[in-house]
């Protein structure tokens, strides 16, 4: 029975998509003199920014990629970001039900909590695990772990939520249950359907109380 539920932040609760997209513009156009191709970016989505970076600039030192990226994400992402419909509703409901929620989330801790606290839900969540809070990120299952570890909760009662194969990967890797949104963009019905498929997909957050009710 499914008691505890890990969401995914962006492209999952949060459309961070134009932000991330621009941010990655912005890095190509400074590091190489030209735009990079969107679904490259696209698929980077959920791993960890450093990782993807060091892949995408292999002939520029980490930091500096990072600090250009972050500069201007900084600057753009409150103004640049909206909560899916229908998100803040599931939450409250799952809230009200007495579920036991955790956000694992790649993204630092600043913008993760000014994304929650912009739209009212920081404080529905148990406990928060960023990028700040693990050694080993998404697919590896430690962040899943450590959330569970927390909030005293097993694999065999969890689910995670999320938009990419990293999530996947990491629930799959942390023996908890998977559920893809259906409005993800970093993956094709198709992908989703084959290989490593999640355990669920759900087309509308409603659609997740049927899943775990």
């Amino acid at each position: 029975m499914i008691n505890t539920v890990l969401f995914d932040l962006d492209g999952t609760i949060i459309n961070t998509a134009d932000v991330i997209i621009d941010s990655w513009q912005h890095t190509y156009r400074k590091l190489s003199g030209k735009e990079g191709e969107r679904n490259i970016i696209v698929k980077t989505m959920g791993e960890p920014l450093a990782v993807s970076l060091k892949n995408a600039f292999p002939h520029v030192p980490v930091e500096e990629s990072l600090e250009i990226y972050r500069s201007f994400h900084r600057n753009s992402f409150k103004d640049t970001i909206d909560i899916f419909p229908g998100m803040k509703d599931l939450i409250e409901e799952l809230k009200d039900r007495k579920y036991s929620l955790s956000v694992v989330t790649s993204r630092m801790r600043g913008t993760t909590e000014e994304a929650l606290e912009k739209y009212g839900i920081k404080d529905l969540f148990d406990y928060i695990v960023t990028c700040d809070d693990t050694d080993k990120h998404k697919p590896d299952p430690e962040p899943i772990l450590v959330a569970l570890r927390k909030l005293s909760k097993g694999p065999d009662e969890s689910i995670m939520v999320g938009d990419s194969i990293f999530d996947i990967l990491c629930a799959r890797n942390a023996k908890v249950k998977s559920a893809l949104v259906g409005w993800t963009i970093t993956m094709t019905e198709e992908e989703a359907l084959t290989g490593d498929a999640p355990d669920y997909i759900i087309k509308k957050p409603e659609d997740l109380l049927r899943v775990i009710i």
